[in-house]
């Protein structure tokens, strides 16, 4: 007989990323939610690794409807006795303290290192490695600077929102004239990266390209985005156990 997911032995930590969540979207939100319910519940930690939501546009947005169902669900895991992490993406990087209270999580920093079953483990969410796209590159430096960020936020809110509505459709028109080698992390960004955190296996997202790769014995696992309302349907996590074991599942 097979053991249900929400009785199997718990997992040490559980990863995913760019979910883009957003209110149109309403079935992959409902596969998130269920996701927390069945597998988030039972696991040790939840490390949200970007891009969870399709933007974000201050902590001041916390009592839109939608953000209050996905802060609910959260703060349901986190009282449930699962530690939730949490590692800004290219989307929701001004997630702030509010956020994390209200959630009941804790925001990290990257690169993030864990340690299980004698392997050490870098978390990032991905975008700071595409380094051969220069003009992210240059935005993204742009956008993470702390004065720039204290201005935005000064702006009213129905504002910003109308600048990052006009930033996602440059992005979209900019990304059909990028080369998919340009938008993938660089070579020498990983291995910068193994050295620098002293890791044997980097797990990450951005890039929505699924994957294992072997870089000289040290491993990279790429996790999916997640997309159910719109075919094809994907979407899926990273699990790890306490022996280091990593195990890959896609949304049935």
């Amino acid at each position: 007989m097979t053991t249900p997911a929400s009785l199997a032995a718990p997992r040490f930590a559980l990863f995913i990323s760019d979910l883009h969540l957003q209110a149109s979207h309403p079935r992959t939100a409902e596969a998130f939610f269920r996701f927390l319910a069945e597998r988030a519940m039972h696991a040790e930690r939840l490390y949200l690794l970007g891009d969870i939501f399709e933007y974000w546009a201050g902590d001041d947005d916390l009592a839109e409807p939608f953000h209050q169902q996905i802060i609910a669900a959260l703060r349901a895991v986190s009282d449930a006795g699962t530690s939730v992490y949490w590692l800004a993406g290219n989307r929701d990087f001004l997630v702030a303290d509010g956020f994390a209270e209200a959630a009941g999580l804790s925001r990290l920093d990257e690169p993030h290192v864990i340690t299980a079953g004698g392997k050490r483990i870098a978390l990032v969410h991905g975008d700071a490695q595409c380094t051969a796209d220069l003009k992210y590159m240059a935005f993204r430096a742009q956008v993470r600077d702390r004065a720039w960020q204290q201005q935005f936020l000064g702006m009213p809110l129905a504002q910003r929102k109308a600048i990052i509505a006009g930033l996602r459709e440059g992005s979209r028109e900019a990304q059909a004239g990028k080369s998919c080698e340009i938008m993938d992390v660089t070579p020498s960004a990983v291995e910068a990266l193994f050295d620098e955190a002293d890791a044997t296996i980097i797990i990450h997202g951005h890039t929505h390209r699924p994957a294992v790769h072997d870089t000289n014995g040290r491993l990279r696992y790429v996790l999916p985005d997640w997309e159910l309302d719109a075919e094809p349907r994907r979407g899926g996590w990273i699990e790890l156990a306490h022996d280091g074991t990593l195990t890959r599942r896609d949304i049935s």
